[in-house]
């Protein structure tokens, strides 16, 4: 990394978690203020080196692991966090009298270009080091980030950029998107020695029976405890907060030792989260139960096992997660993968021998949303007035915005000027306008403020803040979930039993309780199985001879579902009919994740509406799709014909809430709805009644409109999962294995107990779950047909 600096190269290191990889980063800052280099000059001021990490809990782990070197070493270092939890006084000394080195987050970063003092600030940056690429790079907060860095070559060309990363499938990809574009080989790829292999074991209850369904695992929580006392310092992820907060109650109710067990997500107040992160880095826990927050390059020591709690979603994610323990190169990090049901036992197999293989998997790069350059050039205009071509020139050397010409540019100018044709009438949406040298300024002074209050990238569900009566905040829930509460009412949330006094205004006040099952859920994304373990579960469940590996009960489970059906085949469908309580069934093995299965039952349903099949509803998971209604479904390849996904999809996005779901989010990024104003934020309701309408204004006069554009794409990508839908089309077309059976198969066993349970969250109804899927397993199981007389 020092050679690549020292040729004037940028750099993408590829190294194993415990490697050195943020030090290795940082060693051409360091190397730069050594009096060996100085040459006894003195060191420069200003702004040296930014790091860029897509975690505040990261930033500041990084700070203080990197302050002890630099202290000891001597080095005339300052080095300084800047995110949303710092306070505006210092942010404005930071602006003025910058550290050295100053380590932030994207969304802190463009608001930074958005001073008038940032051609300044940045004229002396000589540095950036992004860490845990792969963790943003492919979203909307890597589209950020690159027009930023873009920003930043202009104001400093000499600038070198470096990306860290322990997982990369595809290095060349990232190698790209680093790189200004078009010069991928001014980056210099540098990988880093194998570590040793890490200890990946799978827990199976004592009596070996894995749970037909449920995705909780608590199951395992007396088995879990056990394993936290036999170790030092125990992280234990979980895929969602609300998973987060029920296993932290239940491993609390079994804990007999009154060890010291802590709890960290995202909607914990930031008072919590430095807490409990303190905690850790002294070594007082015993274990820390968390979600995605704490997924990357957190380094504590005497952290010496990770366990997963439930489906690990993807290998590249556990990787990553693995190597929380120990985070030493030439020691082995132990974790332990705990499935909630009979799939998840084979993703978490598959995940396993991936981990073993050393195979990575991850998100591809898509095109960069126009709604993120809107915020951008918005961004751009507040640090002063700017020529079109400039700015243009500035895009396009990116990897995400190359394809941006100069008409497509100029419909993003006429958003940001006037909100589009439709709202060009109205003076709140004329935010800059162009004077008659050409250049582009802001309309009023006002609309720079508003926009440092309402920028970023991650638009949440509106939340409420969690406080008591003296004003001590807890963290933040959802606004739809404690509007549903009223005085008196309890919930448990960062570890504690509340009860409600009142909401105020966007405040949930509270105070102690004795006790509550109540758990706050939230609307975060849904995470599906990566098409890598897809495709190897596809792969073991072919493997006949494979199956030795396997529990006694699961591999039963397969033998009766072989000698009655088949078995899901790679690269072919399979698809069983059945009759079940008085009902027709069709259940769709895609193995493709859970939005494309949710979009391609509602796709589904409507075909059958249309054909007179009667479809009454569906339940999807990340591994089968099940539709029940009044009549059989004699040819599935009907309903699956490639071209429901061009009429048929379109009419049913537009009707459906998720085009408005994708407008309101692309509204918010790009600036066109505010949610806050000086003083004052608005509810989520309030948001989405002022997206709704123009939406529907759009909708009527617009309906080419930039955002309306944006929306599309966002609700093909992302919400709707349309290419994973569009392989399970390109499969059937193919071939398509349609068995008819007389009664429920062992296979339709776990999504057919989820019926009705489906919306709940995650571990809520995990006991009424595994009774459904009990009952539904012993006809499914039943071998012998005069049994069922």
């Amino acid at each position: 990394m020092l050679a690549a600096a020292d040729e004037g190269r940028h750099a993408l290191l590829v190294a194993d978690t415990g490697a050195g990889k943020t030090l290795a980063g940082f060693l051409p800052t360091l190397a730069a203020f050594c009096p060996s280099r100085l040459g006894g000059m003195k060191s420069a001021e200003g702004l040296h080196t930014l790091y860029v990490s897509p975690l505040k809990a990261l930033a500041h782990d990084v700070q203080r692991n990197l302050v002890t070197p630099v202290e000891e070493i001597g080095l005339p270092i300052r080095i300084e966090t800047r995110s949303g939890d710092t306070p505006s006084d210092r942010k404005a000394r930071q602006r003025a009298r910058p550290p050295h080195v100053l380590l932030t987050t994207p969304e802190s970063l463009s608001l930074l270009l958005s001073y008038p003092e940032a051609p300044e600030l940045f004229s002396t940056l000589q540095r950036v080091v992004i860490d845990e690429v792969h963790a943003f790079a492919t979203g909307k907060r890597g589209d950020l980030l690159a027009l930023s860095l873009a920003r930043l070559q202009a104001l400093a060309p000499a600038m070198q950029r470096a990306a860290l990363s322990a997982t990369l499938a595809d290095p060349d990809s990232y190698r790209g998107w680093l790189a200004p574009w078009g010069d991928i080989d001014t980056v210099a790829l540098v990988a880093g020695e194998a570590g040793a292999e890490p200890d990946v074991s799978i827990l199976l209850p004592r009596d070996e029976r894995i749970p037909w369904s449920g995705h909780a695992a608590t199951w395992a929580i007396d088995q879990l405890y056990e394993k936290i006392r036999a170790h030092r310092t125990t992280l234990v992820f979980t895929n969602t907060r609300f998973l987060a907060e029920y296993i932290f109650q239940c491993l609390w109710d079994a804990n007999e030792d009154k060890l010291p067990i802590g709890i960290h997500h995202g909607s914990l107040s930031k008072e919590a989260r430095r807490k409990v992160e303190g905690a850790m880095a002294r070594g007082e826990l015993r274990a820390l139960v968390c979600t995605a927050s704490l997924d990357l390059g957190i380094d504590w020591g005497d952290i010496d096992l990770v366990v997963q709690m439930g489906a690990p979603k993807g290998s590249s994610r556990l990787l990553q997660r693995i190597g929380r323990a120990n985070h030493r190169l030439d020691s082995p990090s132990e974790a332990i993968l705990v499935p909630g049901n009979r799939f998840e036992f084979f993703e978490a197999f598959a995940a396993q021998e991936a981990v073993r293989e050393g195979r990575r998997d991850g998100e591809g790069f898509r095109p960069g949303g126009l709604d993120v350059l809107a915020q951008h050039v918005m961004a751009i205009a507040c640090s002063g007035p700017f020529r079109e071509e400039d700015v243009l020139s500035e895009v396009r050397s990116t990897q995400a915005y190359a394809w941006v010409d100069e008409a497509i540019f100029a419909r993003v100018l006429d958003f940001v000027a006037t909100g589009g044709y439709a709202l060009r009438s109205y003076d709140r949406f004329r935010r800059i306008v162009k004077d008659r040298d050409g250049t582009w300024r802001l309309t009023h002074p006002e609309h720079a403020a508003r926009h440092r209050l309402n920028a970023g990238i991650i638009v949440d569900a509106e939340m409420l803040d969690v406080r008591f009566r003296n004003g001590r905040s807890l963290g933040k829930v959802e606004e739809g979930f404690g509007a549903s509460l009223e005085p008196g009412d309890t919930f448990r949330f960062a570890g504690m039993d509340l009860e409600v006094e009142s909401l105020k205004d966007l405040d949930l006040v509270v105070r102690a309780a004795k006790r509550s099952a109540t758990i706050p859920s939230y609307m975060g994304q849904r995470m599906p199985i990566s098409t890598h373990l897809a495709d190897r579960v596809r792969e073991m469940l072919a493997d006949r001879a494979g199956w030795a590996r396997f529990p006694d009960d699961v591999r039963e489970w397969l033998e009766v579902q072989d000698w009655r059906s088949h078995l899901p085949a790679p690269g072919r469908l399979l698809v069983e009919s059945f009759p079940h309580r008085g009902l027709a069934y069709t259940t769709y093995y895609t193995f493709e994740g859970w939005p494309a299965n949710q979009s391609l039952g509602m796709l589904v349903t409507r075909r059958m509406e249309d054909r007179g099949l009667g479809p009454l509803g569906f339940v999807a998971t990340d591994y089968a799709l099940s539709i029940w209604g009044l009549k059989p479904v004699e040819d599935p390849a009907v309903l699956l014909s490639p071209d429901i996904l061009t009429d048929e999809f379109v009419d049913w996005v537009q009707q459906s809430y998720l085009l408005r779901r994708a407008f309101r989010e692309v509204a918010v990024i790009s600036g066109l709805v505010e949610r806050q104003h000086p003083g004052k934020r608005k509810s989520g309701r309030q948001v989405t009644f002022s997206t709704d309408l123009i939406y529907d204004v759009l909708r009527k006069y617009e309906p080419d409109h930039l955002l309306i554009e944006a929306a599309w794409a966002d609700a093909r990508s992302r919400m709707t999962d349309v290419a994973r839908v569009a392989d399970v089309l390109d499969r059937a077309a193919r071939e398509i294995d349609h068995i008819r059976l007389d009664r429920i198969s062992p296979l339709s066993v776990p999504v057919l107990s989820m019926i009705g349970r489906e919306s709940l969250p995650s571990g809520a109804a995990d006991d009424e779950l595994l009774h459904e899927a009990e009952s539904l397993a012993s006809l499914a199981m039943r071998v012998d047909p005069a049994l069922d007389e």
